[in-house]
C-alpha cells in the first residue's frame, strides 16, 4: 500500500530524466524502440493534432506513450466549438511533453472505431496509455485548453501539489477563484488516495495537500479534512474518514462551487450546470422583472445553502423567450408562475412543490420531503377529449395512453409529435389520410399523442416526429417505424406487420419480437443525463423504450433547453436556438427532414 500511494502521489520518483511532473516523459517504450528501426512517413497533423483513421490508429497508439483522442463528426457544431481549444492544448504541450500527443478521428465514416469505443456523443475524448486500446480513460466535461492540459498532466504526473509551508498554501489559494486543499495526518491513507483520484477528474481548479502541522494550525483546520477556498476564503470544510468518502461524492461537493448557490440559467451557465454531478435539480420559474422577484429570490437562496451537494438550485427567468422550451418540458404556463419543480436526472421523475408560496419554510419542506422519498411525483397529462375516438385518427393523452395501446385485441400505430415541429405539422395531414384509410379496420387503430403535453416514458429519440406500432396481444413487442414518411410507406409497413403476424405461429412470433427487442435495446439512446447519439435521417434505425403513460421522462429538461446560439443538433446540453412557441418558428437542422426534439449539445 505504501509503495502504491507513493507512486500515486509522487509518480515522478524513479522516473529517469522526467520533467515538469510528467511520468517518464523522456523514457522510450519497447514499442517505440522497435518502431525506430522501421522508418515510416509521419502521420499527418493539423494544428498540432494527429489526423487519425482506422488505417493508422494502431500505429499512432504504438508510437505514442500518451495519446488523447477526440472522436467527432464534421457536421457537429459542438465538435467544431471544441476544435480550437483542443488544438491550442496540443500546441502548448508540444514542447513541454513531446511524449503526449493529441489526435482526432472523424467517425462519420469510421464505423468500426465508433462501435469499438462506444462513441455515442460528439465530441467524445478518450485517453490511451502505453499503446493499449483496451479501456481508454474518458476525458469528460473538459472544454478549455487549460483544462485539457491540467487533465493530462494529472493523468501522467502528480494530481496534487504537495504543500509544505503556509506561503505555498497562500499562493495556491490566491492564484484563482477556487482552490482545494487536503489537510491530512499522514500522506499514506485511503482518504489521500480518494483525494488524489478526485483531483484527476476536476481539472478546473488547483488541488494541494499537506501534512504540515504549521499549515494546519495556520488555517485552524481539523486534520484529515478537505477545504474548498473561494476568492481566498474557506467556504466548505469536509471531514475525511477512511472508507467513508468516494471520488464521486467528493466531486459532487467540490464541483458545486464552480456555480453560485443559485445559478440562473443562461448561455454561460448552461454547460456548467450539467457538468456538476448532482442528479437532483430544483428549478424556480419566475419573471426576474416582477415586483416580487427580490423577495422570492432571497427565500430561494436561503433554502439552497442547506442542500448544497444534494440538490442543485437553478433559476429560470420566465421573461426570457429563449427559455420557452424549458417551460414546455415542465408544462409551466404563465398562470403557474412562480413555480418550483424538482427533477431527478437519473429517473427523469419530476416533482411539483405542493405549496403555492415560495417561502424558505416551504422550499425546505419540499426538498426534505423529496430527499426522504416522501414527495409525490408530478405526472401531467391533458384531459381526455370527449371526442378523442370520434375521428379517423384517435387522440391519445397521458390518461388514456396505457388503456388504449396495451389492449390485447387491437393493433395501434401511434404518431408521437410536437406541435412546435414544422415536420410534425407537415405530416399530420398525411397521418389523417392514413387514419381514413384504416378507419373501417376493426383490428387497427391509427392514433397520435402530443408528447410536449403528456408525460410518457417514451423514447430516447432526438427527433420528432417518430412512430411506433403496438401490436395486439400480450406477448407482442412494440415495433419502431424506420421507413419513409409517406402514406404509401406507412400503409405498406402496416400490411407487412399484419401479414407477418398472420403467418407466424405464436412461439415463432415471440422469438422474432424478442430478437428485435434485444437488437433495439443495444441501440437505445439514454434519457437526459446520458450521452446522446446524433440525430438520424430517414431510414435509420429508431428505437423506442418501454412506452408507458403516466411515467416520468419524455426527454429531459437539459435537452429541452435552447442553447448557446450554435444551432447544434448533436450531443447533450447545447442550445439549439429554438424559440418559444408563439415567438417564431423552430430552426430546421441541416440535412435532415425530421425536426429536432428538445435536445442539447456537448
Amino acid at each position: 500500500m505504501r509503495k502504491y500511494l507513493i507512486n500515486l502521489i509522487f509518480p515522478w520518483k524513479g522516473a529517469v530524466g522526467s520533467s515538469g511532473g510528467f511520468l517518464a516523459a523522456d523514457s522510450i517504450s519497447p514499442n517505440e524502440a522497435k518502431l525506430k528501426k522501421t522508418k515510416l512517413p509521419k502521420i499527418k497533423k493539423e494544428n498540432h493534432v494527429l489526423l487519425l483513421k482506422k488505417s493508422n490508429f494502431d500505429r499512432a497508439l504504438k508510437e505514442t506513450k500518451y495519446l488523447l483522442v477526440k472522436f467527432y463528426v464534421t457536421l457537429s457544431q459542438s465538435s467544431q466549438n471544441l476544435s480550437e481549444e483542443f488544438a491550442e492544448a496540443a500546441r502548448q504541450l508540444k514542447k513541454e511533453a513531446p511524449r503526449i500527443q493529441f489526435g482526432k478521428i472523424d467517425v462519420t465514416h469510421q464505423h468500426d472505431l465508433r462501435k469499438e469505443f462506444n462513441i455515442q456523443a460528439f465530441p467524445t475524448v478518450k485517453f490511451f496509455v502505453n499503446g493499449s486500446r483496451e479501456d481508454p480513460i474518458d476525458c469528460k466535461g473538459v472544454r478549455k485548453a487549460s483544462a485539457f492540459i491540467t487533465w493530462v498532466k494529472r493523468r501522467t504526473g502528480p494530481s496534487t501539489v504537495l504543500i509544505n509551508s503556509t506561503d505555498q498554501a497562500e499562493a495556491m489559494i490566491k492564484a484563482g477563484d477556487l482552490a482545494v486543499i487536503g489537510f491530512f495526518r499522514e500522506l499514506h491513507s485511503d482518504s489521500v488516495e480518494v483525494f488524489c483520484e478526485t483531483a484527476r477528474d476536476v481539472p478546473e481548479m488547483p488541488f494541494g495537500m499537506t501534512a504540515s502541522e504549521e499549515v494546519c494550525a495556520n488555517y485552524g483546520v481539523q486534520r484529515n479534512s478537505l477545504v474548498v477556498f473561494k476568492e481566498g476564503k474557506p467556504v466548505h470544510n469536509e471531514v475525511l474518514e477512511d472508507g467513508r468518502q468516494s471520488k464521486l461524492g467528493l466531486m459532487r461537493i467540490i464541483k458545486t462551487f464552480t456555480l453560485d448557490l443559485v445559478t440562473e440559467y443562461n448561455i454561460e451557465t448552461s454547460v456548467k450546470i450539467f457538468d456538476v454531478p448532482v442528479e437532483n435539480h430544483i428549478l424556480l420559474f419566475t419573471p426576474m422583472n416582477s415586483e416580487t422577484f427580490n423577495e422570492i429570490y432571497e427565500n430561494y437562496q436561503s433554502a439552497a445553502a442547506q442542500f448544497r451537494g444534494k440538490i442543485l438550485f437553478v433559476l429560470v427567468d420566465t421573461g426570457e423567450a429563449r427559455n420557452g422550451r424549458i417551460f414546455e418540458y415542465f408544462r409551466i404556463r404563465d398562470i403557474d408562475v412562480p413555480a418550483v419543480r424538482i427533477l431527478n436526472l437519473t429517473s427523469e421523475a419530476r416533482y411539483k412543490m405542493p405549496a403555492d408560496e415560495v417561502t424558505v419554510e416551504n422550499l425546505k419542506e419540499f426538498c426534505q420531503s423529496y430527499l426522504h422519498g416522501k414527495a409525490k411525483q408530478h405526472l401531467p397529462s391533458e384531459e381526455i377529449p370527449q371526442d378523442w375516438d370520434k375521428m379517423p385518427v384517435k387522440v391519445l393523452v397521458g390518461k388514456n395512453f396505457n388503456s388504449v395501446i396495451f389492449n390485447k385485441t387491437m393493433t395501434v400505430f401511434v404518431m408521437f409529435y410536437a406541435p412546435w415541429s414544422h415536420e410534425c405539422r407537415k405530416l399530420l395531414p398525411v397521418w389523417d389520410k392514413l387514419g381514413e384509410q384504416y378507419e373501417s379496420h376493426k383490428d387497427i387503430m391509427i392514433a397520435k399523442i402530443d408528447v410536449t403535453a403528456n408525460d410518457i416514458l417514451a423514447v430516447a429519440l432526438d427527433r420528432y416526429p417518430f412512430f411506433t406500432l403496438f401490436p395486439a396481444g400480450s406477448h407482442h413487442q412494440e415495433v419502431a417505424y424506420t421507413g419513409e414518411y409517406t402514406l404509401e410507406a406507412f400503409s405498406e409497413f402496416l400490411e407487412e406487420q399484419r401479414k407477418m403476424r398472420a403467418e407466424a405461429g405464436e412461439e415463432e412470433l415471440r422469438a422474432v419480437t424478442e430478437r428485435r427487442a434485444r437488437a433495439q435495446s443495444s441501440r437505445r439512446r439514454g434519457l437526459w443525463g446520458r450521452a446522446r447519439i446524433p440525430a438520424q435521417s430517414h431510414g435509420s434505425t429508431a428505437t423506442c423504450r418501454d412506452v408507458r403513460a403516466s411515467q416520468p421522462g419524455s426527454g429531459s429538461w437539459g435537452t429541452a433547453w435552447p442553447g448557446n446560439g450554435t444551432g447544434s443538433a448533436e450531443g447533450p446540453r447545447v442550445w439549439e436556438g429554438k424559440q418559444r412557441p408563439g415567438h417564431g418558428t423552430a430552426r430546421q437542422p441541416e440535412g435532415h427532414g425530421h425536426s429536432p426534439a428538445p435536445q442539447g449539445g456537448q
